[in-house]
């Protein structure tokens, strides 16, 4: 179920934005809050963490896991790490070009 709602947000950032910035940052962004949500889940409460070990994944590469065996596992994960990367180049650029000396 959470692969097909990220699929789904995905496929509407893709339309609406029509730019690979943002669906970078999209995805970027989704895998953060899973990690956040991950790092709460074992910091607090057994209520908490019953809550969100039942309604979120830790992080896309789980859910990647999850759906995904064997190749196809394999290229999903690629393409994530390539996507990181991307991500990773263009928070460097803007901190670079906002860098004031």
């Amino acid at each position: 179920m959470d692969a097909i709602i990220f699929i789904i947000l995905l496929v509407v950032v893709i339309l609406f934005f029509k730019r690979l910035s943002n669906t970078v940052f999209f995805v970027a962004i989704i895998d953060i809050l899973l990690r956040i949500l991950t790092f709460i889940r074992d910091n607090t409460f057994q209520e908490i963490k019953s809550f969100i070990s039942k309604y979120f994944p830790e992080n896309i590469p789980h859910i990647i896991s999850k759906y995904a065996k064997g190749d196809l596992y394999t290229i999903l994960v690629w393409i994530y790490v390539i996507l990181m990367c991307v991500f990773l180049y263009y928070v460097i650029r803007i901190f670079i070009k906002r860098k004031k000396f």
